[in-house]
């Protein structure tokens, strides 16, 4: 069994886990009282870096990185992220920090609100704004999702580091095929239930894609109403919702081996935002939304209540893989074994917004 590094972003500061062994261990709070909505986990290095953004009540937001494992933490002494001044805004929280492929080596994402794609060249010390989906034409009638107005999902190419997807709350998906010098609406079929027009061009409200294992250019994206699978690198969307207890839900990630593979939560509805059923249970396909079961051996039998945000079900590299996912009730739970049994490795903790895992080994 692998050694895993397990990290859990909370309302209340950052845990870190580690199997070893077969056994876990946790610490924290890191960053006591700073709610940590992001975490970044950069494989590419030899030691990994872990990068969270933190968001503290009295000092603001900001991203911090540490490359003993947690040990020890670096705060940059100006902003790591900052809007430039003539754009005449001003930062509310790091949504997402997304390590590129290993043919950028020092390339990270970071996704914001208000929402803004920044882009770094040193590993996550300092981030430049993307002026293009900024300047993009549409914002003007982006309108902020419940949460705020954010990019939240960065998703990167293996094969073309010129390839970058962003999810943005409430715009939906924009590609770009250029490194970012430009912009195009990627949400054909994606529904927008809420909306006069249902089938936009722009404007869902999409909470989390994933990328497929073993193909690279297909995608599973989780909307508000609706679960949805790309062939084509998001140029168009097929609904695969059918045969799930609700298609409403936050949180979808891939296998990381095994293509055609995925996992989502599903959430009674969105004015009823406990899980599907009042039953806590992940939902796997196998065979690219064709067909889902229901993963609940070693997860709570009763009533449960505990929600499952965008980026708090993830998985880690290992083979089996683990998967891993934390709720509002602050409980962390985990698998070894693809999702087929599950134990829990936390309880009372306080509410879970992000989970980011890795194998060590």
């Amino acid at each position: 069994m692998s050694d895993v590094l397990l990290t859990v972003g909370t309302r209340k500061g950052l845990f870190i886990g580690r199997r070893s062994g077969g056994s876990w261990d946790f610490d924290g709070p890191h960053f006591n009282a700073q709610a940590v909505y992001s975490i970044g986990i950069d494989t590419r290095r030899a030691v990994p870096r872990l990068l969270v953004g933190g968001d503290s009540a009295h000092w603001g937001p900001s991203v911090f990185h540490s490359d003993d494992l947690g040990k020890t933490w670096v705060e940059p002494a100006k902003p790591a992220v900052k809007f430039p001044k003539d754009t005449g805004a001003s930062l509310e929280r790091v949504w997402q920090l997304h390590p590129a492929g290993p043919e950028t080596p020092d390339v990270v994402y970071a996704g914001t609100e208000p929402a803004a794609l920044f882009r770094s060249e040193d590993g996550g010390e300092t981030f430049d704004l993307v002026r293009p989906l900024w300047e993009h034409p549409t914002r003007s009638q982006w309108v902020p999702g419940g949460g705020g107005e954010a990019v939240h999902t960065v998703v990167t190419d293996r094969r073309d580091p010129q390839s970058v997807m962003v999810a943005v709350s409430t715009a939906g998906v924009f590609r770009s095929r250029d490194g970012g010098e430009s912009w195009a609406p990627s949400n054909k079929g994606v529904s927008a239930v809420f909306l006069p027009d249902p089938d936009p061009e722009f404007g869902q409200c999409v909470h989390k894609i994933a990328q497929d294992a073993g193909d690279p250019d297909r995608l599973y994206l989780q909307n508000h109403w609706g679960v949805f699978r790309s062939d084509d690198a998001g140029a168009k969307w097929t609904d695969i919702g059918a045969g799930l207890p609700s298609d409403f839900g936050f949180a979808v990630a891939a296998h990381p081996h095994h293509r055609d593979t995925a996992y989502v939560f599903p959430i009674t509805a969105d004015a009823d935002r406990v899980p599907a059923g009042r039953r806590c249970r992940v939902y796997r396909t196998t065979d690219a939304g064709g067909s889902w079961e229901a993963l609940s051996a070693g997860l709570p039998e009763g009533d449960h209540y505990g929600t499952v945000l965008r980026d708090a079900l993830c998985t880690d590299d290992a083979d089996p893989a683990g998967i891993y996912f934390g709720n509002r009730n602050g409980e962390v739970y985990a698998s070894a074994d693809d999702g087929d049994s599950w134990q829990q490795l936390a309880s009372h903790l306080p509410d879970v917004l992000c989970v980011r895992a890795a194998a060590m080994s």
